[in-house]
């Protein structure tokens, strides 16, 4: 069982990923990993020497080719459960949402992302979907 919580802060170094909600011109903005059939908001691991905001950035440009944006923190959140990443249903990873808007984006994607998506309309086919519903519920209820 996948348990998400949410919590204004923590500790810098517990935070081991970025994912960043974000959108253009009022429109949501996902990714289609080549791997994948699925959809999921930008956001990866953390690097060694990265900061967490450098993480974001750094994945929001790689994921979508974005060129200019504004990117806002919104809180961080952690996973509980067994996952690709979590080795046991005991273990729990943090990380920090985020949220971008996007105003230009490079022409051609350089990562292992197959393609951006760009719809008035949120996706059904999610990638992580007992995790990615609880992220957008926390933006509303933050007011973003």
């Amino acid at each position: 069982m996948i348990k998400v919580n949410f919590y204004e802060q923590i500790e810098d170094d517990l935070l081991k990923f970025a994912v960043i909600i974000a959108k253009t011109d009022g429109k949501w903005v996902f990714c289609k990993h080549r791997e994948r059939d699925t959809y999921e908001f930008p956001g990866g691991h953390r690097e060694a020497g990265e900061t967490i905001l450098e993480t974001a950035r750094r994945e929001l440009q790689e994921e979508t080719g974005a060129i200019e944006y504004t990117l806002s923190p919104v809180c961080v959140y952690s996973v509980r459960g067994k996952t690709h990443v979590n080795e046991s249903e005991d273990t729990e990873t943090f990380g920090m949402l985020y949220t971008a808007d996007i105003t230009s984006f490079e022409k051609e994607l350089h990562s292992e992302i197959e393609q951006i998506l760009i719809t008035d309309t949120l996706v059904e086919n999610w990638t992580y979907p007992l995790i990615q519903p609880h992220l957008l519920s926390a933006l509303a209820k933050r007011g973003f």
